[in-house]
């Protein structure tokens, strides 16, 4: 009698010991990213700038020291209006520049592999638009114009897809920022992901802007990677701090985290970067415009830079699911910082978005070398 009263008590201890270790197990599946991209095998990679000038070893040397470990490499197709279905490129072009050209891309790609560099070959098409427009807002007026922007830009896309086998080119960028062309025609997207793969042998990624875009496209799951042009805004006022910044990468860090589960695949931030002003946190995307250098002045600020780089490393590069970081971007030849007020003056300061010769490439140059190790 009595160990059935002690029966009686314990069963329903142990049911709901049961209970909780099912739901313990359950949340450590649930929280468990099916990513897990290791620290050392990310991309810690620079947008290089291919020049109008050759390169030669020690403009790649002075990326290996940086332990930078990729590199992508941009080609450019020509495109007059939004509308407009044909597509120019640089092919067998020799008016265009050295690191643009075939030969540029392929020297600079040997070069990077001898010191351990990878290369993705990341084409673009250049709009030319007088109506404000931008390559997001591509998209064809009839059926015969789409069918003829997609045959001029298989042509394009196919020359580099050749190309990167043919030099061992470890990625490949199938397409970035032509987001109506995506989510608006998604079949022949992946009718031409296909032809890609019978070309390339590497892997693939779409870099899709991170307003949206990369949110719209629909065709992930044919490619290795969710590209994303990571310029999301981060700060509400300039020159914020450091903990503001890292707050701020949190919603974004949120929604990513969610869409890489919901497709299985790393996110690859294909560019990131920051503005050496004041209020580069705020929209990262603006480029910097023409100004006077008394407003240059005005609103140069390498502290800033240095603190969203700063930031960013921080936040994003350990998470599991984050594949690495391109940073826009890289120039070939190393622009150096002068100490001297009244020189640096001179010659203006350098707002645009390259940490080179600035505080955020020493920022860079520290958490890369952490993250190599």
């Amino acid at each position: 009698m009595r160990s059935r009263k002690l029966y009686t008590y314990l069963l329903p201890i142990i049911l709901l010991i049961a209970i909780f270790s099912i739901l313990g197990l359950r949340d450590k599946i649930i929280d468990e990213h099916p990513i897990n991209i290791l620290i050392k095998e990310k991309h810690r990679g620079v947008c290089w700038v291919g020049g109008p000038r050759l390169v030669d070893s020690t403009m790649l040397e002075a990326l290996a020291i940086r332990k930078v470990n990729w590199i992508s490499q941009t080609p450019f197709g020509w495109q007059r209006g939004y509308s407009n279905p044909e597509i120019g490129n640089n092919i067998g072009n020799d008016r265009a520049w050295w690191g643009e050209r075939d030969e540029g891309l392929k020297v600079t790609t040997r070069l990077a592999r001898e010191r351990g560099i990878k290369t993705i070959l990341k084409p673009h098409i250049w709009l030319r638009d007088n109506e404000g427009k931008w390559r997001g807002d591509i998209a064809m007026n009839s059926e015969e114009d789409w069918q003829k922007w997609f045959a001029d830009y298989e042509e394009f896309i196919l020359h580099y897809a050749k190309l990167a086998e043919a030099e061992k080119m470890e990625m490949l960028c199938i397409g970035t920022e032509l987001h109506k062309t995506c989510i608006e025609r998604d079949q022949n997207w992946r009718n031409l992901i296909a032809k890609i793969r019978s070309v390339y042998s590497g892997q693939l990624t779409y870099a899709a802007n991170f307003s949206q875009e990369f949110e719209d496209v629909a065709f992930w799951d044919e490619l290795d990677y969710i590209g994303v042009q990571a310029y999301f805004p981060v700060a509400e006022t300039e020159n914020p701090t450091l903990e503001e910044v890292r707050q701020g990468w949190q919603p974004h860090l949120e929604k990513l985290e969610a869409f890489s589960r919901r497709y299985k695949k790393p996110i690859l931030f294909t560019e990131a970067g920051y503005k050496s002003t004041k209020n580069s946190g705020i929209e990262p995307w603006v480029w910097p415009q023409r100004l006077s250098q008394e407003e240059v002045l005005d609103i140069y600020s390498e502290e800033t830079q240095a603190t969203l780089y700063e930031a960013m490393f921080r936040e994003v590069f350990d998470k599991p699911y984050i594949a690495g970081i391109h940073l826009w971007k890289w120039y070939p030849s190393q622009r150096r910082r002068s100490n001297n007020s009244s020189d640096r003056q001179q010659r203006f300061y350098n707002i645009d978005f390259t940490p080179q010769g600035k505080m955020a490439e020493e920022v860079m140059t520290e958490w890369f070398t952490k993250f190599s190790q």
